[in-house]
């Protein structure tokens, strides 16, 4: 419930534990829930560092929660308060990213161009026709595509729609949804 009320959720990892089965349960609520999502690991202060133990972390953190690869990570230390204040500009930036809209105009001028670079594929023999896409609600951005045949739209081919949507209009920490809809015939 405490997730249902909330716009961004935090979700608080021990650095020394890593990502515990407790945390991809809630990670997954969280998701399942539409919410923006931030990941804070705690107890940076106790972890010996190189080089590259930041990065080591991240690509675990990745792995573990491929779910939530929109969430940005911030590495903090409750105890000595380090980047502890960068939180809640994060928070900020998040919560503006789950009320962004983008115009139709916009959005059906980049979908042209992600569907010229990579056509999507054909659906028992008969070719997918993508017609438009629009932003159908916010909080978590919600987009409609309609389709000659929304069933054949394969998820591959949705995630690498949602990648582009990313790339292009940013909505960091949030998720994305995309709702295929069929295209009623003009009478």
């Amino acid at each position: 419930r405490t997730i249902d009320r909330s716009d961004v959720a935090l979700l608080l990892l021990d650095s020394k534990e890593g990502v515990t089965s407790q945390d991809s349960r809630i990670g997954g609520f969280i998701h399942e829930k539409g919410k923006g999502c931030i990941l804070l690991v705690n107890k940076w202060d106790l972890v010996e560092k190189d080089s590259n133990t930041l990065v080591e972390y991240e690509r675990k953190i990745r792995y573990e929660l491929k779910y939530l690869s929109y969430a940005p990570i911030l590495f903090i230390s409750a105890l000595t308060g380090q980047r502890v204040k960068n939180v809640l500009d994060i928070i900020d930036r998040v919560a503006e990213q789950t009320k962004k809209r983008i115009p139709t105009s916009s959005l059906n001028r980049y979908f042209e161009k992600w569907m010229e670079e990579n056509p999507p594929p054909f659906y028992k023999n008969r070719k997918v026709k993508l017609n438009y896409i629009t932003q159908v609600s916010k909080a978590p951005p919600t987009f409609g595509i309609y389709a000659n045949t929304p069933d054949g739209v394969h998820f591959s081919y949705e995630r690498y729609l949602i990648n582009r949507i990313r790339e292009t209009f940013g909505f960091e920490g949030v998720p994305i949804r995309l709702q295929f809809r069929k295209k009623r015939k003009e009478r």
